[in-house]
C-alpha cells in the first residue's frame, strides 16, 4: 500500500514513517503541502497516486487557538474538509487524527466512540468540525481520537516537565485525568487499523488513565529525579483555554485495537531520555 502522509515532520508523522515497514510512505511536511489549499492537495494526490492518505497535520496550540481562531479552524477544520473532498473524488480512503478534547470531561467513566461530544475550547471545536467534515464528505474514512501524546523528540507536556527537573520543586495539575499515549504505540495502532479496512471512528490511546501529576511523578521516578512534584489544582494555572477535567478514552468499536498501557510507553520514553 502506498500512503501519502501529511504533517510528516511532526512527532506522529515521524513515528508513522517508522511504523510503516510493510508500506511505501510519502511524507510531506506543511511546507511541502498546505492542506488548506485544494489545488495543492489535488496536485499531491495526482502526483503520488496513493492508496491511502493519513492526515497528521494539526494546529495543536490549545491556548493559542483562543486568539488565533481563524488559523486553528483553517488547519483543523478547513484542511480536513479539503482532504475529504480530494480523496473522495479519487476514491481514496482518508485517516484523520483527532483529540480527546472533543469531550467536556463532565463524565466519570472513560469516553467511548459513541459518547456525546461537547468541546470546551476553540481548539477542541475546530477539531470536532474537522471530524464532521470528513464524515459528511468521504464515507471511506477513519477518524482516530487520541490523547496526551508524549515522545522523546518534538514538543510535548512531558518534555516540558523534564526540562524543569533541576528546579527546587515542580507544581503539576492533579485534577485533570486522561489517557497518556506514547506516540510510537499510536503509530503502530494506526497502521494496524488501516490494514483492517474497517472504516469508522476509533479511540486509540494508551491503556489506563493518569492525572498529569501522576504522569510526571512516574517520569521522575524512572529517571531517579529527586525534585519534589507537588499536586495542585488546575485553578492555580490560569490558561486561556478550558480543558476537560476527565477525558480518559476507551473503545467499543470493532475491530478492537488496544494500545499498550501508558506505563509501558513511559518505560521506553524514560529509557530513551537516559541515553
Amino acid at each position: 500500500m502506498k500512503i501519502l502522509l501529511t504533517g510528516g515532520a511532526g512527532q506522529l508523522g515521524r513515528c508513522l514513517v517508522t511504523a510503516c515497514k510493510r508500506h511505501e510512505v510519502v511524507a510531506l511536511d506543511r511546507h511541502a503541502l498546505d492542506i488548506t489549499e485544494l489545488g495543492k492537495v489535488r496536485d499531491a494526490i495526482s502526483n503520488h497516486r496513493p492508496d491511502l492518505l493519513i492526515n497528521a497535520s494539526a494546529f495543536n496550540d490549545v491556548d493559542g487557538a483562543e486568539s488565533r481562531i481563524i488559523e486553528a479552524y483553517s488547519v483543523n477544520a478547513l484542511g480536513p474538509r479539503i482532504l475529504a473532498v480530494a480523496t473522495a473524488a479519487n476514491a481514496i480512503p482518508l485517516l484523520h487524527v483527532s483529540t480527546d478534547y472533543v469531550f467536556d470531561g463532565s463524565g466519570r467513566r472513560p469516553y467511548h466512540e459513541f459518547d456525546r461530544t461537547n468541546p470546551l475550547s476553540v481548539y477542541a471545536a475546530s477539531k470536532l468540525a474537522g471530524e464532521g467534515a470528513i464524515r459528511s464528505l468521504n464515507p471511506r474514512h477513519y477518524i482516530v481520537r487520541t490523547a496526551w501524546l508524549f515522545w522523546e523528540n518534538g514538543g510535548n507536556f512531558l518534555l516540558s516537565m523534564y526540562a524543569l527537573r533541576a528546579r527546587a520543586q515542580v507544581k503539576v495539575v492533579s485534577d485533570q485525568y486522561g489517557s497518556p499515549t506514547y506516540v510510537p504505540h499510536l503509530a503502530a495502532g494506526i497502521i494496524q487499523l488501516v490494514e483492517t479496512e474497517a472504516f469508522g471512528t476509533y479511540h486509540l490511546a494508551g491503556h489506563g488513565s493518569a492525572s498529569r501529576w501522576e504522569l510526571v511523578t512516574e517520569l521522575f521516578r524512572h529517571l531517579g529525579v529527586s525534585t519534589p512534584v507537588l499536586p495542585v489544582s488546575h485553578l492555580e494555572f490560569a490558561t486561556p483555554a478550558q480543558r476537560p477535567a476527565y477525558s480518559v478514552l476507551t473503545s467499543v468499536q470493532k475491530p478492537y485495537i488496544s494500545l499498550p498501557p501508558w506505563q509501558e510507553g513511559m518505560d521506553e520514553f524514560a529509557s530513551r531520555l537516559k541515553r
